[in-house]
């Protein structure tokens, strides 16, 4: 049964940065792309950044230079790294294999993790 587990957000002010970490378990976590999405109040849930099982990395226009995602396919983990916070960054972040992990035709997500950027 596959489990995602985020963790590593809290309350950071503009400017400061924080280290977010997705754990997988229940797949042969080596061979899927991993996806970090956030979705904002109101708003819907955006890609923020990928890298594929092969190390391939791509980001949002507005994490580009700002945010690193990198993976250890040794502990299962995948890994944000978010640098230069923004109240704008401010949203419930997820990880999810790519393309979305799906149980019994509808999407998992885990709990996700907040991160509020706020002075």
């Amino acid at each position: 049964q596959v489990q995602l587990v985020e963790s590593g957000g809290g309350l950071v002010q503009p400017g400061g940065s924080l280290r977010l970490s997705c754990a997988a378990s229940g797949i042969i976590f080596s061979l899927y792309g991993m996806d970090w999405y956030r979705q904002a109040p109101g708003k819907q849930r955006e890609l923020v950044a990928r890298i594929s099982s092969v190390g391939n990395i791509n980001y949002v226009d507005s994490a580009k230079g700002r945010f690193t995602i990198s993976r250890d396919n040794a502990k299962n983990t995948v890994y944000l790294q978010m640098n230069s916070l923004k109240p704008e960054d401010t949203a419930v972040y997820y990880c999810n294999t790519d393309p979305p992990w799906r149980i019994n035709g509808a999407e998992y997500w885990g709990q996700g993790t907040q991160v509020t950027v706020s002075s």
